[in-house]
């Protein structure tokens, strides 16, 4: 006895293939847009978590009483804020000269208590996102940041304005958030 065999015509997979092909268009520029939103969203989150460690920083500079470090005749502002000693900003020098900074936001990692920063560098800009946060993104310096697949976030100094902006190295778009060292405030630019 013969026993006719049925399946799918050519038309029915012609059909279904300009229905899932429709479906995928359709749902891809959606998911593109969920894969921006989530990079939007870990920018802001990385910044906000720097933002609570420079305030940290500064309110156990606070509870502590304001310490310092003398170097010469200067006073300096210092703090040991999560086994870490930070320089801080200072308003006015021992003289009473003003420095157009606010003080207590950190500045530069204290390592030998001998020299304060007198300005801001890419690698200062590193240490302080490495020490600041409790678990850091791989960052580095921005003429080095492209050398390395694995870092998250270019660090680069403006010693003028005295800021370090940190842009996102994932993706097509430049997020970024920049620290002004003179006023501690964080602000965050999406692309």
């Amino acid at each position: 006895m013969y026993k006719k065999q049925t399946g799918f015509s050519l038309v029915e997979l012609v059909v279904v293939i300009v229905v899932v092909g429709l479906l995928a268009a359709a749902a891809l520029p959606r998911f593109l847009d969920v894969t921006d939103e989530a990079k939007k969203a870990s920018i802001e989150g990385i910044a906000g978590g720097f933002a609570t460690g420079v305030l940290s920083a500064r309110a156990q500079w606070e509870a502590e009483a304001r310490p310092s470090a003398t170097i010469g005749n200067e006073r300096y502002n210092t703090v040991d804020y999560d086994g870490v000693d930070f320089w801080l900003t200072r308003s006015k020098s021992n003289s009473g000269v003003s420095t157009d900074f606010r003080d207590g936001y950190p500045y530069g990692i204290n390592t030998d208590s001998s020299s304060y920063p007198t300005s801001v560098d890419d690698q200062a800009c590193v240490d302080l996102m490495e020490n600041l946060l409790q678990n850091p993104p791989k960052v580095a310096k921005s003429s080095t940041a492209a050398d390395d697949s694995n870092n998250k976030y270019s660090a680069k100094a403006d010693n003028t304005n005295s800021t370090c902006t940190y842009t996102q190295l994932e993706g097509s778009t430049a997020h970024n958030f920049m620290y002004e060292i003179k006023t501690g405030r964080v602000t965050v630019t999406l692309q």
